[in-house]
């Protein structure tokens, strides 16, 4: 992976050791918080799926770095193996915004429509999966923060912004939630480049103010279910 210098005018050291202090205190808090939910999350996905509630994802980083996100599992033992779980059809829509509406890789999925209603999508929705990010990704490993982009694969930074894009992308580090997650999620896509507009004015406009509204509006969409589908 290529890495990147910080471009953003926001990184200041002050503001990159405020922000990275309250990350340590904020997900501290909210680690203990919800530890009893999480472990009730992890015990429901070994009861309907079996195996290990975890997974493992390679991203990209701040400066180009292998991130690898720790998550709740929502899919099916072998999920991976896109090739052979999903239709050809169902693959084409997967490559555009690698997601789809009705996944039939998802724990719990049965019949057409599941994908909206069963166990694995109810995770998502709720964002539950990424709770293990909290303690792993930003208070332990601290290669992510509460807030900023959210991280992505190598080849969608490379098959969705430019070299210069690129750069101010990988400027900052990837964020638990988001500018894009928090205010649009599903309304804002890569096909009509609102995704990537998004991600791009919060890498270009951080700021503790910022983030403090973006933090806000995760917690209101969360619980109201804005902007997911």
């Amino acid at each position: 992976m290529t890495k990147s210098k910080n471009t953003a005018p926001n990184g200041g050291r002050f503001t990159a050791f405020v922000r990275r202090l309250c990350d340590i205190v904020l997900s501290l808090v909210l680690s203990l918080c919800l530890l009893p939910l999480s472990v009730l999350v992890a015990l429901a996905i070994v009861l309907r799926d079996g195996g290990n509630p975890f997974y493992w994802h390679v991203r990209v980083g701040q400066n180009g770095t292998r991130l690898a996100v720790l998550k709740f599992r929502t899919m099916k033992k072998g999920a991976d193996e896109v090739e052979n779980m999903l239709t050809p059809d169902e693959l084409a829509v997967y490559r555009l915004e690698y997601k789809l509406p009705d996944d039939r890789r998802l724990i719990g999925y049965k019949k057409a429509g599941d994908g909206r209603r069963c166990f694995g999508a109810v995770l998502r929705r709720t964002s539950l999966d990424e709770l293990p990010q909290l303690w792993w990704n930003v208070l332990l490993r601290g290669n992510m923060s509460l807030v900023g982009p959210r991280p992505v694969l190598q080849e969608e930074l490379e098959r969705h912004y430019t070299k210069e894009e690129r750069a101010l992308f990988l400027s900052v580090k990837p964020g638990l939630t988001g500018y894009w997650q928090a205010f649009a999620r599903n309304r804002a896509c890569y096909e009509n480049g609102a995704r990537q507009k998004m991600e791009l004015y919060y890498a270009q406009n951080q700021s503790l103010l910022l983030d403090i509204k973006i933090l806000f509006r995760t917690v209101v969409a969360v619980f109201t279910k804005a902007g997911a589908k």
